[in-house]
């Protein structure tokens, strides 16, 4: 019981640090509130969330990354891959031996192995952080998308070193040429599991769609097993449960243009993935602000493993971490874009450097949040022969240091640095919207026209099918008409218009709904099909 009551405290700490931070006249990002609410429950109560790593890490892991592989924009990721991989990757990999040896030249007393542990899970960054920062001053989409890209990948390439990193410190060995081979089987069988689960699991599920139909609840749960069930068959052939998640949240984009859902699935399916996304980046918020005070009350004896005596050390530590992540992140941004304007002058497109704000912003992009905090809680308690795992509460407090001081910089920089902010020019998909939307409506006339001429045929009063497929067919006529056939600007501001009365109408419509339920006119079945309804056509509007 006591278990199931802290889940629900949890809970309504997710739910409260929303709306303060919705209150607050200031922009405040939600894991900062949420990281300060979490470190008021901390110290108003005595008792404390023990953590399991291993449950912790399968828990919140898999459907998070499998989301992000599924949601992120596939062409985008492709369009700048060249970016994405040396962000994802080659950042990963410096990051993980530069901070390591820093890390272990400044803390002598905490061995090598866990200094490359400590660094793999400083590694990744976390765009949801980003986002919740930069809302007020929205990011340019490109950015957000490499963003984005980067953070799926590194995610997964940081914890599978942060995997290394422990194996060496677990058994006190390390050979590269070994490693690189358990590399390829960790990558690669992670990578292969997770696409056979999804495709696998989405077939049988057409499969069983077809021949008996469909039930939403039930495809809505098998989309939540998925990520959990590609995590666990990787595990268990020692390959990459993360990798897993992230390949198979990428296949699902795919499966799922074959083997569509119902429309009322897929919004549901939606809204319960946005509850999920929500609820967990918010629980892993809340608990590293519970777990805050404690770590702050065994400074004391966290700082003795660093030859030191005064707490403010770890402050020193934290802040030369961060520092040290800045620098190489603004290097290997910097170089990285260079490359890619030498690519671009070598194939003769006119690439211009860029603003050095641009370079800084990307930089300042790099916040560390939910994997972070997730990752080093996965440290193990215990070495193979019973003794306590080194320095793994010094760890813990500087890698949460590292999260909360990343997010008050990124909080502070980050939408000065992107006011006014010149980004390279995106192409123009208005065109390309159109054209699929008279695409689609073109499609629509011609198979009503056919269902009209067979309905017509096989039954009497043949102009009631013809009058009627009419109608219908002259509302994708003028959908076409005014996608091409007027002005651009016109169009615009006439869909506007429309969009704006058919809200005006929606809204009287949902206002008397309530005023008739009120005054038990219809009953309340009536009232929740009438509703739905709305809902639907509001969310059509609205989108």
């Amino acid at each position: 019981m006591e278990s199931v009551s802290i889940v629900l405290f949890l809970l309504l700490a997710v739910v409260v640090s929303g709306a303060l931070a919705r209150m607050v006249p200031f922009s405040v990002p939600t894991p900062l509130v949420q990281i300060a609410l979490g470190a008021i429950i901390g110290l108003s109560t005595e008792h404390r969330v023990a953590l399991d790593p291993e449950l912790f890490l399968f828990l919140f892991l898999p459907p998070l990354l499998f989301l992000d592989g599924w949601r992120i924009p596939k062409d985008e990721l492709l369009k700048d891959a060249s970016t994405v991989l040396e962000l994802a990757l080659g950042l990963v990999l410096l990051t993980v031996v530069g901070m390591g040896f820093l890390i272990h030249w400044m803390i002598p007393a905490m061995p090598l192995a866990v200094a490359f542990a400590l660094a793999a899970v400083v590694s990744p960054t976390d765009p949801i952080a980003v986002s919740a920062i930069a809302a007020r001053v929205p990011i340019p989409r490109r950015m957000m998308h490499i963003l984005e890209g980067e953070s799926l990948l590194n995610d997964a390439s940081g914890l599978v070193c942060l995997r290394f990193a422990v194996a060496a410190a677990l058994t006190g060995t390390f050979s590269a040429g070994a490693a690189a081979v358990n590399f390829l089987w960790v990558a690669g069988a992670g990578l292969v599991i997770g696409i056979l689960v999804t495709l696998a699991t989405t077939r049988l599920k057409a499969w069983v769609t077809r021949r008996w139909g469909e039930d939403t609840g039930s495809q809505i749960l098998v989309s939540l097993l998925i990520p959990f069930g590609s995590y666990l068959l990787a595990e268990h052939v020692h390959a990459s449960g993360i990798l897993a998640a992230v390949s198979a949240g990428v296949t699902m984009t795919y499966a799922e243009i074959s083997r569509q859902a119902l429309a009322i699935t897929r919004m549901r399916r939606n809204s319960v993935w946005d509850t999920i996304q929500f609820t967990l980046n918010g629980i892993i918020f809340v608990l590293l602000g519970e777990q805050l005070p404690a770590i702050v009350s065994g400074a004391r004896q966290t700082v003795a493993l660093t030859g030191h005596a005064q707490p403010w050390w770890l402050g020193v530590y934290v802040l030369a971490i961060v520092a040290g992540l800045a620098a190489l992140r603004f290097a290997w941004v910097w170089a990285s874009l260079r490359l890619t304007i030498l690519r671009g002058d070598r194939r003769g497109v006119g690439a211009q450097s860029q603003d050095w704000r641009l370079v800084a912003a990307t930089s300042v992009a790099g916040v560390r949040g939910a994997i972070t905090l997730a990752g080093v809680l996965t440290l193990p308690l215990a070495m193979n022969d019973g003794t306590p795992f080194p320095a793994r509460d010094l760890a813990i407090f500087l890698a949460a240091g590292v999260i909360v001081v990343s997010l008050l910089i990124g909080s502070v920089l980050l939408p000065v640095l992107l006011k006014g902010l010149a980004m390279p020019p995106e192409p123009v998909r208005q065109a390309e919207e159109q054209g699929a939307r008279i695409a689609a409506a073109e499609a629509a006339i011609r198979a009503i026209e056919r269902h009209q001429h067979a309905l017509a045929e096989d039954h009497d009063e043949p102009d009631l099918y013809v009058e009627t497929g009419a109608q219908v067919m002259n509302l994708y006529r003028e959908r076409i008409e005014g996608l091409s056939g007027r002005p651009s600007q016109q169009a615009r501001a006439e869909d506007r218009l429309q969009r704006e009365f058919r809200l005006i109408g929606l809204r009287a419509e949902r206002a008397v709904l309530g005023q008739l339920l009120r005054g038990r006119q219809i009953g309340s079945e009536t009232a929740r099909k009438l509703t739905r309804e709305l809902d639907l056509s509001e969310a059509r509007y609205l989108g």
